[in-house]
Protein backbone atom coordinates (compact mmCIF):
# COMPACT_ATOMS: atom_id res chain seq x y z
CA UNK A 1 0.00 0.00 0.00
CA UNK A 2 1.26 3.45 -0.42
CA UNK A 3 0.42 6.44 1.64
CA UNK A 4 2.26 8.87 4.32
CA UNK A 5 4.60 8.65 7.34
CA UNK A 6 3.54 11.73 9.55
CA UNK A 7 5.58 12.36 12.38
CA UNK A 8 4.72 14.89 14.97
CA UNK A 9 7.32 17.05 17.15
CA UNK A 10 6.23 17.82 21.00
CA UNK A 11 8.89 19.45 22.85
CA UNK A 12 7.21 19.16 26.10
CA UNK A 13 5.27 15.48 26.88
CA UNK A 14 3.44 17.42 29.93
CA UNK A 15 1.83 19.76 27.13
CA UNK A 16 -1.98 19.71 28.09
CA UNK A 17 -4.49 19.45 25.48
CA UNK A 18 -8.10 19.23 26.50
CA UNK A 19 -6.99 18.02 29.78
CA UNK A 20 -5.23 15.47 28.31
CA UNK A 21 -1.22 15.09 27.77
CA UNK A 22 -0.35 16.18 24.17
CA UNK A 23 0.73 12.27 23.30
CA UNK A 24 -2.65 11.15 24.76
CA UNK A 25 -4.27 14.18 22.99
CA UNK A 26 -2.33 13.52 19.22
CA UNK A 27 -3.29 9.63 19.67
CA UNK A 28 -6.80 10.35 20.49
CA UNK A 29 -7.21 12.84 17.09
CA UNK A 30 -5.72 9.68 15.11
CA UNK A 31 -7.94 6.74 16.58
CA UNK A 32 -11.12 9.45 15.48
CA UNK A 33 -9.41 9.96 12.43
CA UNK A 34 -9.20 6.16 11.55
CA UNK A 35 -5.32 5.77 11.99
CA UNK A 36 -5.45 2.78 13.60
CA UNK A 37 -1.27 2.33 14.31
CA UNK A 38 1.08 4.67 16.35
CA UNK A 39 4.55 4.59 17.28
CA UNK A 40 5.85 7.06 20.29
CA UNK A 41 9.26 7.79 21.05
CA UNK A 42 10.68 9.40 23.88
CA UNK A 43 13.18 11.84 22.93
CA UNK A 44 16.21 12.33 25.08
CA UNK A 45 17.02 15.96 23.78
CA UNK A 46 15.19 18.91 21.61
CA UNK A 47 15.49 22.10 20.19
CA UNK A 48 12.10 23.37 19.74
CA UNK A 49 10.77 25.79 16.97
CA UNK A 50 11.99 28.69 19.16
CA UNK A 51 15.30 27.58 19.95
CA UNK A 52 14.61 26.54 23.27
CA UNK A 53 16.76 23.27 23.99
CA UNK A 54 14.38 20.80 25.65
CA UNK A 55 15.95 17.57 27.37
CA UNK A 56 14.76 14.65 30.10
CA UNK A 57 16.78 15.21 33.12
CA UNK A 58 16.88 12.68 35.88
CA UNK A 59 14.60 14.76 38.54
CA UNK A 60 12.25 16.24 35.70
CA UNK A 61 10.82 14.14 32.75
CA UNK A 62 7.99 16.51 31.95
CA UNK A 63 10.37 18.60 29.75
CA UNK A 64 11.12 15.55 27.74
CA UNK A 65 10.88 15.80 23.82
CA UNK A 66 8.43 13.21 21.96
CA UNK A 67 7.85 12.38 18.70
CA UNK A 68 4.58 10.56 17.50
CA UNK A 69 4.99 8.79 13.94
CA UNK A 70 1.73 7.76 12.27
CA UNK A 71 1.79 5.77 9.05
CA UNK A 72 -1.63 5.76 6.48
CA UNK A 73 -3.24 6.24 3.46
CA UNK A 74 -3.13 10.01 2.43
CA UNK A 75 -6.84 10.20 2.55
CA UNK A 76 -6.03 9.96 6.64
CA UNK A 77 -2.92 11.17 7.12
CA UNK A 78 -4.64 14.61 5.12
CA UNK A 79 -8.30 14.42 7.60
CA UNK A 80 -5.80 14.37 10.18
CA UNK A 81 -3.44 17.05 9.16
CA UNK A 82 -7.05 18.97 9.15
CA UNK A 83 -8.06 17.93 12.32
CA UNK A 84 -4.61 19.13 14.00
CA UNK A 85 -4.71 22.41 11.66
CA UNK A 86 -8.57 23.35 13.32
CA UNK A 87 -7.17 22.81 16.84
CA UNK A 88 -4.98 25.62 16.64
CA UNK A 89 -2.26 23.65 18.44
CA UNK A 90 1.21 24.82 17.13
CA UNK A 91 3.26 21.64 16.38
CA UNK A 92 5.96 21.02 14.39
CA UNK A 93 5.65 17.82 11.58
CA UNK A 94 7.21 16.10 8.57
CA UNK A 95 5.42 14.12 5.99
CA UNK A 96 7.39 11.73 3.48
CA UNK A 97 5.43 8.87 0.74
CA UNK A 98 5.73 6.22 2.33
CA UNK A 99 4.86 2.01 0.97
CA UNK A 100 3.78 0.20 4.06
CA UNK A 101 2.08 -3.26 4.46
CA UNK A 102 2.04 -6.25 7.26
CA UNK A 103 4.41 -9.18 6.67
CA UNK A 104 2.93 -13.00 8.24
CA UNK A 105 -0.22 -13.40 10.39
CA UNK A 106 -1.53 -13.03 13.36
CA UNK A 107 -0.32 -15.12 16.05
CA UNK A 108 2.69 -16.16 13.75
CA UNK A 109 0.27 -19.22 12.15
Amino acid sequence: MKGSQLTLYAANQSHRVKHMTVVEWLLDEAKQTGIVGATVVEVAEGVDAKGRYHAARFFELADQPVAVTLIAGDEKIDAMLARLRDSGIRLFYTRAPIEFDTLGTVGGQ
